[in-house]
This record gives structure tokens, sequence and C-alpha cells, in this order.
């Protein structure tokens, strides 16, 4: 499936380089429905999904897109109506949260609409007619993997959870199952939102009940430099941070070998770019598009971490 994707998207930018009657392009109106920016992820998120719309506008004069950017799940609920009220042909979205955006979208397609889900995914399967998004399981494990490389002996950690979606879930479960069986205890598990107040908010808690804590799993690189700071404020030593996304920040503390970091998981917000690309393929060339589009989720050490390291991008 995956190559398979990639080659509608190779075929549709052959279209665009030569497109040559906007009357190969079908008419349609493509709602796009994301988080705003509420954290340096979804920031980039927001670039992404600006710089691709621009493009495939460009391209493909005849497909319309408006896009909506929600600061809560109940926004997002209400934005979708507001895109169902525009007539749009497809719905690009990735969920602020999972349970509450299921229904909207779900009714969303009753309507005829073409669903494509985008990250987070949606409390009930089988809605979408593409998904694409990173490997949740992989990163789950990763995770796990780190710290079991990383605490052969046993070892004492703690958790913080991004907020209630289904990657969450999925990342968690893959977590704790390949955590089966080792020496390492898991102290507490709570959600940070993948935000760095909360991060530091969380931190600071667990650093008030547990005199020990030999490794911090934050989930996600903002709610890790929130964990930092918290763990630097308490000055207490011997700490090691895994995050996970592919912040530049982060990144250069892996390069430059800080006594917290060695390490981040790959989760790139740049998801959204073949989301939007291959609906529009869809729309504008007639393609049939439909299935899962999963990018891995890589351990970054300092050995490669310069292969994911972009000092210009956003985030």
């Amino acid at each position: 499936m995956f190559n398979r994707l990639k080659s509608l998207i190779a075929a549709g930018a052959v279209a665009v380089a030569g497109l040559a009657s906007p009357a190969l392009a079908a008419d349609a109106v493509i709602g796009v429905s994301i988080p705003a920016a509420t954290h340096g992820w979804t920031g980039g998120l927001n670039y992404h999904t600006k710089r691709t719309i621009d493009r495939m506008k460009e391209a493909f004069p005849n497909i319309d897109f408006v896009l909506a950017t929600s600061s809560s799940a109940t926004q997002q609920v209400n934005d979708i109506e507001d895109l169902m009220a525009r007539n749009i042909n497809a719905l690009v979205v990735l969920p602020f949260e999972s349970d509450p955006l299921t229904e909207p979208v779900k009714a969303a397609k009753a309507k005829g609409v073409f669903i494509a889900t985008v990250d987070r995914g949606l409390a009930e399967e089988g809605i979408e007619d593409l998904y694409v998004g990173g490997d949740n399981p992989q990163y789950g494990k990763a995770a796990a993997e780190y710290f079991k490389k990383k605490f052969p002996d046993g070892g004492k950690i703690v958790v913080m959870r991004g907020i209630p979606t289904a990657i969450d879930n999925i990342r968690i479960e893959a977590f704790n199952e390949a955590l089966k069986g080792t020496k390492i205890e898991v102290l507490d598990m709570q959600y940070a939102n993948w935000n760095p107040d909360k991060g530091f908010e969380v931190m600071q808690d667990y650093l008030q009940r547990f005199p020990k804590i030999d490794g911090v799993w934050a989930g996600d690189d903002d709610a890790a430099l929130g964990a930092i700071e918290a763990i630097k404020q308490a000055d207490r030593k011997n700490v090691t941070v895994l995050g996970g996304s592919g912040m530049n920040k982060v990144i250069k503390l892996v390069q430059d070998g800080h006594d917290m970091v060695d390490a981040d998981i790959f989760y790139p917000p740049t998801l959204i770019i073949p989301a939007i690309e291959l609906v529009t393929m869809k729309f504008a060339t007639q393609a049939p598009i439909n299935g899962r589009y999963v990018l891995g989720s890589p351990l970054i050490t300092k050995d490669n971490a310069a292969e994911y390291y972009f000092p210009d991008a956003p985030y």
C-alpha cells in the first residue's frame, strides 16, 4: 500500500508539472480541519498545512480548500459542522481528540464526504477512506526498547501521556507490552497534553512524590522540555529524559551530548503533507485513493541525529 500511494503522489506530481488544461481537474472543495498551534508540533503542522494548500491551489486552480484551525475539541466539532455547510467533497482531519470527533466525522462520511484522517485517528475503526500517520506501535515500542537498553538491570521511570487519543492509547499499549518481563518499574503515568507547561507541572509532581527517578518518557519533545526544566530546578541528577517527534531543539541536544537527552523518537508534523496531496490527487486526477500511509518512527541518537536536524524548519 505504501508503494502504491507513493506512486499516486508521483503521478500527481507529473500531472502538476504537465497540466495543460484546467478541464482535467474535477471541481471539488476540500475541507481541512486541524488543531491550532497550541504547542511546537502543531505549530509545525499549521506551517506545513498552509504551505501545502498553497502549492495545491496553485497547481490545481479548480480545487478549492477551506482550512479551519481549532483550539479545542469542541471548537473542532463546530468547525466540521461549518465545513459541511460549505458543501465540501472531502475532509482532511487531524482530530484534536479522538472520541469527540468520531461522530461528527462519521456523520460527514454518511453524507458522502471522502474522509482522510491524519495522525490521531478516530475512536471507531473503518470510518476514514484514507489514513496517514506515523507508526504508533513502533513509537511506543522504541521508547520501551530504549529504556530496556538504558537500564538493563532495572530502573524506575515515569511516563507522560499525551492527550486522550487513539494514538496515545496505541503507543502506551505497545510501550507496556514491550516492557513486560523486565525489571523496569513504571512509577506513574499522567497526561501532560504534549505541552511544555503541563510537562513541567507533571514533572514537578513526580519529583515531589518519588525520591528516585531514573528515567522519564515524556512522549513528546514539548513535554520533554518542560520535564527537563523541572528536573533542573529541583537539582535532581542522573535522570534520563526521552521525548519524541523530532523537534530541532531536541535533536540539537542529542547532537551536542546533553546530560539528560541522548535520544529522541521521530514523528514529524509533515504527516499532513501527503494527506492533503493524496486527497487533492483523488479529485484532480480521478485517481482511486484509499488505504493507509504509515511513516516509520525510528530512534534518533547522536550517530544519526544529523539526518533529522533541519535548523531552518519551524519545528
